[in-house]
């Protein structure tokens, strides 16, 4: 073949152009053993103290409905209505308003007072005894924070205003309010759901059992959901730092080390529930009816478990990544539109009572889940980065000083001096 053909065989036949790289969601090499190993290590250090932290808010709970149940079956039912009442209308919200911002130190401490207080008002004054010794905790637990936020600050030279909410901007309490906002409702979203099935319990027949049982495992979620809160609380933390130092990488781990976590330790607490479901409500109650139906709505709540864990990392994620109005859609479709709606017809109109509020139940956080790992799978872990290094960009922009013509040649000279 002449040279002048095969010059015409490569014109007619013009290199291939190879196809558009797909855009990266998150740098590889980002899973490999050694770097899960040391995320699972960093995110330990961070969730264990919240976890005690918790386990002592919330086992204050479970002390005061255990003294409750020794009252009777009425006064364990006006307790759980009454614990109603305070997590819709304030711990809820304020829960929800404080987000990732937990102080360690005050809790614990004040949980070591509430038991005798409870042994000494419970016996002299019965059921006002046993709410007089829940406000009286609560208010040593922001006695003892109150102390600790003033030493903190007299160690620091009592520096009240530097750097401060009093340096903050106008538009800067704005974005505050906003996000703390859309994390609150998140919150209330999901608190309040329980809330109601405990409200709607009372409408069951044999109301006061009803609403007995159905505390008495609530208060063995409660403490679950310590653990849950912590890695949420934990990842959320993990999450926002590293979009915000740009490295979508880690921040992608941190997420997957969560989530396999959470679906880990899911399991593990229903297990758990299983396997205590026999001996936990003898610590409340020595009604037999009570106990009965307790062992046979742990099985129900076990099954919650396994899904409920994950679902609080998913929020935790959401947060992290300052989309806590996404996490505020899911519960809204999946708790409102589903869970209560099923359950009431199922408990009512079926009569299956407890067991239909927490099949609804289920049904409903099993959606919550879908539309939150929906959105996390989605997610572009390298564009969340450059959104926050944006963000970081306009914040220190905003607080650059601005001086006018005489201050600037003053700055100017002080400079060349």
């Amino acid at each position: 073949m002449s040279s002048t053909s095969k010059l015409n065989n490569k014109t007619n036949h013009p290199a291939t152009v190879p196809p558009p790289a797909q855009p990266q969601k998150w740098p590889a090499g980002m899973l490999k053993m050694d770097m899960l190993i040391s995320e699972l290590s960093v995110q330990g250090r961070l969730a264990l103290p919240m976890v005690v932290m918790n386990l002592a808010w919330f086992g204050k709970a479970a002390i005061t409905t255990a003294f409750l149940g020794r009252l009777g079956e009425l006064s364990l039912a006006g307790g759980a209505i009454g614990f109603m009442f305070a997590n819709v209308t304030g711990f809820s919200v304020l829960n929800g308003l404080c987000g990732a911002m937990e102080a360690i130190c005050g809790q614990a401490q004040a949980l070591a007072f509430h038991i005798p207080i409870n042994i000494v008002l419970s016996k002299t004054m019965g059921l006002i005894g046993v709410s007089m010794a829940v406000w009286i905790t609560d208010l040593i637990i922001v006695v003892l924070l109150a102390i600790y936020v003033v030493i903190l600050e007299n160690t620091k030279g009592n520096r009240w205003k530097d750097g401060g909410w009093w340096d903050q901007s106008f538009m800067d309490w704005i974005r505050l309010v906003k996000l703390g906002g859309s994390c609150s409702l998140n919150t209330c979203l999901e608190w309040w759901c329980y809330e109601i099935l405990v409200l709607l319990t009372g409408h069951l027949k044999n109301a006061k059992e009803a609403v007995g049982v159905l505390a008495i495992v609530l208060n063995l979620d409660y403490l679950f959901f310590s653990v849950m809160l912590s890695l949420g609380t934990c990842v959320s933390t993990r999450v926002s730092n590293e979009l915000g130092a740009n490295q979508a990488g880690n921040a992608y781990r941190s997420a997957f080390v969560s989530l396999a976590l959470g679906f880990i330790l899911g399991w593990i607490g229903s297990l758990l529930m299983v396997a205590v479901r026999g001996s936990w409500a003898a610590l409340f109650s020595h009604d037999n009816g009570i106990i009965k139906g307790v062992k046979k709505t742990m099985l129900l709540m076990a099954l919650t478990e396994v899904f409920n864990f994950p679902l609080a990392v998913c929020g935790g994620i959401v947060r992290g990544t300052a989309r806590p109005w996404l996490g505020m859609y899911s519960n809204l479709g999946g708790f409102y539109f589903l869970a209560l709606p099923l359950g009431v017809i199922l408990a009512f109109k079926f009569h299956h009572g407890l067991v239909g509020f927490f099949i609804g139940l289920n049904a409903g956080i099993v959606i919550c889940l879908m539309m939150d790992l929906v959105f996390i799978v989605r997610l572009n872990w390298v564009k969340e980065a450059s959104k926050a290094q944006t963000l970081v960009s306009d914040h220190q922009v905003q607080n650059v000083p601005k001086y006018d013509a005489e201050e600037l040649s003053t700055v100017q000279a002080n400079h060349e001096v």
